[in-house]
This record gives C-alpha cells, sequence and structure tokens, in this order.
C-alpha cells in the first residue's frame, strides 16, 4: 500500500492511493463556543439538496449534542471502539521535538488487524436502519456525574471545565485529503475534483454497494434506498466555482455556511502543496486560524482522512474529553481562544459578515477602547479593522472590533 503524508498526525501513513492534490483545497472552521444548535443550517441544507422521495432520512448537514448524541447514532463511539479493538492500548498522541506524533493506527492501518474480506481497504462498520432515524437524538441531554445515571453535579458552574457540560456539535463532509469512502469505493466511482478538492460520486459509476458508507468513519455517505445509490454532501460546488445564479459569477460559501445565525461557520478555499500539506498563506482567514493563531482543530485526526473541516473547541468541556475528538493541541487552541491576541480577535469578526468566500484578509490597529482584567488576566482591547478580499483581490468588506450601538430615539421607546 502506497505511504502518504499526513501533517495531522505528524507522519507518513498508509493509504490505498498515491496522494493527489488540488490547488485549491475546500475547508472550514466552526466555532463550536458560538454554536446554538437552532439547525437554520440543517434546514438551508435540507431545502436545497435533499428533498425528494428517498431522501427524507439524509442530512448530510446535520447539529448534534456531545457526548450522547449522534447521527448516525453513536458512529464516533463505534469506529473509536474499532480502533481501539485493532490496536489495543497504542491509539496513542506521544511528544517529539515539541511536536505531537499519532503512534496510532489509522482505519487505513488497523484494516490490517481485523479478520475481514480482502476487498475491505478501511476499517469501517455498516449502521443498521434504525440509527438512522433520530438525527436530534439525545439532543441537550448533559454528561453529569460519571456513573451515576440521571444525576447532575450539584456543585456550581465556572470554567475552565464544568461538571455537568453538552456542546453542539455541527457537521458537514470534511472533503477529506485521504478520504475513505474514496479508497473503498471498488467502482472507483467517488473522486476529488483538482479545482477545491470537494469529494464528489459519479452518480453513473455507483452500484450501490454501500463500502463508502461503511468506511467512511464519519457517516457521511448516505445510501438512498429507492435509487440504490449513495450520495453525499457536495460542498455546494455550484456556489463554490461562482456557477450558481446568485453568485454573479463570486465564490460564494456554502448553503449551511451562508444561512448560519450564530456566526460560527467560516468556509474558504487554502493552497495545497504537493505533498498534502497546507502552503503558507498568512493572509488566509482559515490559515491563519488553524496555522499561526492554532485555535482551530481537525475533527478525529487519528482516523488518518486528514479532515478539510477545523473546529475552535468549545472551552467549557473537560479537556480529556475534547483530545480524544480534537487532538493534543486542545489546550493551546482554548488558551489562545481565551486570550485572543489582537488579530485573531479581529480574524473573528470576519465570521459570517458576507456570504462571498474571503480569500484574504487585512489587519489595521485601532485606538483602545478597554482596559481592564478578566479572570485574573490583563486586558486591553484595541478598536482595530479587519478588512477582507475576494478571489480577484476585490474589498468585500472591513468591520470593527467594537460593533456600532443605536439607541433609539425615546419616541420610539416603546413600540416594536
Amino acid at each position: 500500500m502506497p505511504k502518504v503524508k499526513n501533517w495531522q498526525l505528524n507522519r507518513e501513513m498508509d493509504y490505498p492511493y498515491e496522494g493527489a492534490y488540488p490547488d485549491r483545497q475546500f475547508a472550514f472552521v466552526f466555532n463550536i463556543n458560538r454554536c446554538i444548535a437552532c439547525q437554520t443550517c440543517t434546514m438551508a441544507c435540507k431545502s436545497t439538496w435533499t428533498f425528494s422521495k428517498g431522501q427524507e432520512q439524509m442530512w448530510w448537514a446535520n447539529v448534534e449534542t456531545k457526548p450522547y448524541g449522534g447521527y448516525p447514532q453513536f458512529w464516533d463511539a463505534k469506529i473509536l471502539k474499532l480502533l481501539e479493538e485493532a490496536n489495543p492500548g497504542k491509539q496513542n498522541w506521544r511528544k517529539r521535538n515539541g511536536k505531537y506524533r499519532f503512534e496510532g493506527k489509522t482505519i487505513f492501518e488497523a484494516i490490517k488487524r481485523r479478520l475481514l474480506p480482502n476487498s475491505s481497504r478501511v476499517l469501517g462498520y455498516l449502521p443498521e436502519d434504525h440509527e438512522w432515524n433520530s438525527p436530534n437524538i439525545y439532543e441537550d441531554n448533559p454528561q453529569g456525574k460519571l456513573g451515576k445515571v440521571n444525576e447532575l453535579d450539584k456543585e456550581g458552574v465556572e470554567l475552565p471545565t464544568h461538571k455537568t457540560w453538552f456542546f453542539y456539535l455541527a457537521r458537514i463532509c470534511n472533503h477529506c485529503s485521504y478520504p475513505a469512502c474514496l479508497a473503498a469505493c471498488p467502482r472507483e466511482a467517488i473522486y476529488k475534483r483538482p479545482e477545491d478538492g470537494i469529494v464528489l460520486i459519479d452518480q453513473e459509476k455507483c452500484r450501490g454497494y454501500r463500502k463508502c458508507v461503511e468506511a467512511c468513519p464519519y457517516k457521511k455517505a448516505m445510501y438512498r434506498g429507492n435509487t440504490r445509490i449513495t450520495e453525499k454532501c457536495v460542498g455546494c460546488y455550484p456556489r463554490v466555482e461562482g456557477t450558481d445564479p446568485e453568485s454573479e459569477g463570486i465564490p460564494m460559501e456554502t448553503r449551511c455556511m451562508a444561512a448560519c445565525i450564530g456566526q460560527m461557520r467560516m468556509q474558504g478555499l487554502v493552497k495545497m502543496n504537493n505533498d498534502g500539506t497546507w502552503m503558507k498563506d498568512r493572509s488566509n482567514p482559515l490559515y491563519y486560524m488553524v496555522h499561526e493563531a492554532k485555535v482551530a482543530l481537525p475533527l478525529y485526526p487519528q482516523f488518518g482522512t486528514s479532515p478539510n473541516g477545523f473546529y475552535i473547541p468549545p472551552r467549557w468541556v473537560p479537556r480529556k474529553y475534547l483530545k480524544q475528538m480534537f487532538g493534543p493541541g486542545v489546550d493551546q487552541a482554548i488558551e489562545n481562544y481565551m486570550n485572543p491576541s489582537r488579530e485573531l480577535l479581529a480574524v473573528l469578526q470576519l465570521f459570517r459578515r458576507s456570504n462571498r468566500i474571503i480569500f484574504s484578509y487585512e489587519f489595521e490597529k485601532g485606538p483602545k477602547i478597554y482596559e481592564g482584567t478578566i479572570r485574573g488576566k490583563a486586558v486591553n482591547i484595541y478598536n482595530d479593522t479587519v478588512i477582507a478580499y475576494g478571489k480577484d483581490g476585490t474589498e468585500l468588506f472591513r468591520t470593527t472590533i467594537e460593533e456600532p450601538i443605536y439607541e433609539r430615539s425615546r419616541k420610539y421607546a416603546n413600540s416594536i
């Protein structure tokens, strides 16, 4: 099996195909701290792509409540269990020369330790029908005292972690650099678009074997019974490429991103090197958050797919749980988010100010507007300006740290 470089694991790994990378890769950052589970993203996707017969239980975009929720039910707990059974006690990260390296087995490597057919290239499982029936199962169900069913902790709530907690995890297809669905398909019906790395299924080639459904650890490939083929999130590629009638030729963010009320999503395109790493692009907001500010982390990087979906972890959740989900960079990410630099604070203002894809930004310093202490640390806040630019360098918008305040005239004080 060929070797490919996985920068998220900080090592090479096995993958059924040689590495092939687009010039620009579809990627996104979700800020979990802002998600309110309004499901507007879910319904925006549903009403656009999956409203037909046979798609009733297809939710390409969904928001689930962790630690108990999941669609399909318990998807992550099941694949983590399979990986642990294949490599008992060794699914660990090790720090070497100041960098963390994953020493365990990915879903492409662990398959060799399972007694499965030779045609199986990826460790996975096929969810049963009932697991797809409840996309909102265990919504708002919190984690309380360990070992005490239905008992919440009676102590007060305070940071750094809450003893009774839950959080919302918004999910779409991660359009991975090493897709498990692509690796598993015996028909070679799945491919990555060379222009943006969006992962698509050729409907003419697909025969509904469901190998992709079994292989995808995030369970974002979904079988449609009435057509007997598989479908998945298409990354709203007409919007991304600027051919959607609404876009007027300008690259736009996906429907789920643009509809987000909580302002917790940003989608963009990052430049790629020919070894699968991200090309240094300091002015790209996604590159900045992932590689410079180090506040955004991949979802379950240990699976080995090199997902292009990144998350700013929730600051109130026990760190052990978050490290299992986002890797060993959790402590640094939360610290950087809770005590942001001036530039990071400015970049966070870019979220949902426009439905156009931001290709680069500029940061302009402004006057000091606040001085004090927060959580025992000295804090200075400046009314800096951040300017967003599109693909051709045209300014999309500019915004400041301090939002303007408008006071209603007394004449209309009680009006609605």
